[in-house]
């Protein structure tokens, strides 16, 4: 079906004449005006810019050390490297998310077994992650998913019955706190992610916070190469001043200046950001709250969330039309909307390792019925109007009666 037959059933004229994005960045002059001081400077990586960005997150999470890395996926591969995972072992992770905080665990040679995501909140089941323990099981990825802080209290009682190391994959979530604790400051282990389509961003950038001594030397190390200049690491000293030792297998994942001064910029304005995406997702939750089609997810109490993104779930029994109509239907209108996630173990390279579909039945309820709208800094009041009268006209035509 061409897309002039789709806006036909709706009468012709969409709700936008021009597509709203499901999600940008916003870049502004002092944004720019900083990465230019940077480009004028004698560096653009390896330079004290790195060093003001770990430092200024460490001020914002409270953590007491952060390592500033190329992307989030590098920062999710040196998380786990820094907590040993290696053959043998087997890390829980959080059934619905993108494909990076699983891989992770394959590149360190380890098994990431799924737990399930709770029915009413969507992040992960603390319940689920309890059945999955094994005499092999290391370490637990939480997803902070949209944004919500997963049950850090009870996910640690877990992790100290057990032994096991508590990684929080914190792409989603930076901005929000649980409790009176800024995330990048509860885990052992704590992960960012800069992505555009992030609350704050450098292009591609990601972070690992931590407040142990140990893994924060470890991250260090693992994201150059394994090298160290130390003199109080070096196995032979007083060789020169020339001198470096690599200690272990490594990898160039580095972030350069120019990258860390933008996400320095764009820190200045995290508190606004939150502000935005809160009222947005005020005026979504109040447009939506009674509409029976949709369910919207349980807001975790404890989490005083900056949304990442803002997903609803499509009740489909009550519709003559699957989520993929109403995908769609809203893209006819020109709303820009996005599906996350595929469940990990669902996607063909997992399945060729042997696992199977129905490993997790609530995440993959979700993903057959949710929808990811709009949500951004920079959207107008007018745009959020769009997004709510998109979807009541779609749910309208399609509504059971």
């Amino acid at each position: 079906m061409g897309n002039d037959m789709k806006l036909a059933i709706y009468g012709g004229k969409p709700v936008r004449d021009i597509r709203l994005n499901y999600a940008k960045q916003y870049i502004d002059q002092s944004d720019i005006d900083e990465v230019i001081k940077v480009l004028k400077s004698d560096f653009i990586t390896c330079g004290p810019k790195v060093i003001e960005m770990e430092k200024k997150l460490c001020e914002l999470t409270k953590a007491k050390y952060a390592v500033a890395v190329s992307n989030g996926t590098a920062a999710l591969h040196v998380a786990c490297l820094s907590a040993g995972i290696s053959q043998g072992d087997e890390v829980i992770v959080s059934a619905m998310t993108f494909a990076a905080s699983a891989n992770c665990v394959l590149y360190c040679g380890g098994k990431p077994v799924f737990a399930d995501i709770d029915e009413d909140s969507w992040n992960i089941s603390p319940q689920s992650v309890e059945k999955a323990i094994t005499e092999h099981t290391k370490a637990i990825i939480a997803v902070d998913y949209i944004g919500q802080v997963v049950e850090l209290n009870e996910l640690r009682k877990i992790c100290d019955k057990y032994g096991l190391l508590l990684i929080e994959d914190a792409a989603h979530s930076i901005g929000t706190r649980y409790g009176d604790k800024m995330v990048g400051s509860i885990a052992d282990i704590t992960t960012f992610s800069f992505h555009p389509v992030k609350t704050v961003t450098c292009g591609e950038g990601g972070a690992i916070l931590t407040n142990s001594f140990e893994l924060y030397e470890k991250a260090k190390q693992y994201k150059t190469h394994g090298i160290t200049r130390d003199i109080n690491k070096l196995i032979y000293k007083d060789v020169g001043g020339w001198y470096y030792e690599q200690q272990m297998l490594g990898y160039n994942y580095r972030i350069s200046d120019i990258q860390a001064t933008l996400l320095c910029s764009q820190l200045n304005k995290l508190n606004e950001f939150t502000e935005r995406r809160k009222g947005l997702v005020a005026f979504y939750n109040e447009a939506f709250k009674d509409i029976k089609e949709i369910t919207l997810p349980k807001e975790i109490e404890k989490s005083d969330t900056t949304r990442h993104i803002y997903v609803i779930k499509l009740n489909t029994d009550l519709l003559n039309a699957d989520r993929k109509t109403v995908f769609e239907a809203l893209q006819a209108e020109n709303i820009g909307v996005n599906v996350h996630y595929i469940p990990v173990y669902g996607l063909p390279y997992y399945q060729k390792l042997g696992y199977k579909k129905g490993l997790c039945k609530n995440a993959e309820s979700l993903y057959e019925s949710c929808i990811t709208l709009p949500l951004y800094y920079s959207m107008s009041d007018d745009d959020a109007r769009d997004v709510v009268v998109a979807v009541k006209k779609v749910l309208d035509y399609y509504r059971k009666h």
